[in-house]
């Protein structure tokens, strides 16, 4: 695994702070932007469950991006309920490959992960759509504790990942499968885990890693052929 770094970055509303999850070996293939919970709620990027996605895709080789919303830590600006936060994600995810000291090292079309927990899957599904319409969808997708019934969550793509906790008090399963059932979207249930995947960590990364590692061998033999 590589180092961790804090870097700030101009946005729409002022400065966004971000965390930098940089992989060991180089190049990198792929980049991947992880959403935080609910700000108002103590929400932060350095929340348990986003800094293990974020390190999940680091330890694949890729570089994982946190950024804290508006009003959190050293970011500017004020809550905006997911408007403004969907800007700042789609903005990180386009500005962090231009930095010095990333460029140099991210591929030239890198593969684009969208990732959240919580109130940032919310955030993650928007940036997806909105990516999704423009033409550019992203590679892969990866929502955990999806905010259905919490936040009016999107349509996404079937080949998402979506992953609960079969005792979430705070985003009851019933919410999210009456949000997926009429997508026909699969969402994988972790057993005994609660909202905040307690002592279910290591089970939600090894389900996130099978999930690009998948997704890689599938791509890899596509080109194959």
């Amino acid at each position: 695994m590589g180092r961790v770094e804090k870097r700030l970055l101009a946005g729409a509303a002022g400065q966004i702070e971000l965390t930098l999850d940089w992989p060991g070996p180089q190049p990198i293939p792929g980049l991947a932007v992880v959403g935080h919970p609910h700000p108002l709620y103590g929400g932060t990027m350095d929340n348990k469950v986003a800094a293990t996605i974020a390190r999940t895709f680091a330890a694949l080789g890729w570089l994982a991006v946190r950024f804290n919303f508006r009003g959190v830590g050293a970011s500017a600006g004020v809550h905006d309920d997911g408007k403004g936060e969907t800007e700042d994600f789609l903005h990180v995810l386009r500005a962090v490959p231009t930095l010095e000291g990333v460029h140099e090292l991210l591929a030239t079309a890198p593969r684009l992960a969208l990732c959240g927990f919580s109130f940032g899957s919310f955030v993650a599904a928007n940036a997806a759509q909105a990516l999704a319409r423009a033409g550019q969808p992203a590679d892969a997708l990866v929502l955990v504790g999806a905010a259905a019934g919490k936040w009016p969550m999107p349509d996404v793509s079937p080949e998402a990942l979506v992953i609960h906790g079969e005792h979430d008090d705070t985003i009851t399963l019933d919410a999210v499968l009456d949000w997926a059932r009429p997508q026909g979207l699969p969402v994988l249930v972790i057993p005994g885990a609660d909202h905040f995947f307690h002592r279910r960590l290591a089970t939600l990364k090894a389900r996130i890693s099978a999930y690009i590692r998948g997704m890689l061998l599938i791509d890899a033999v596509g080109q194959s052929h």
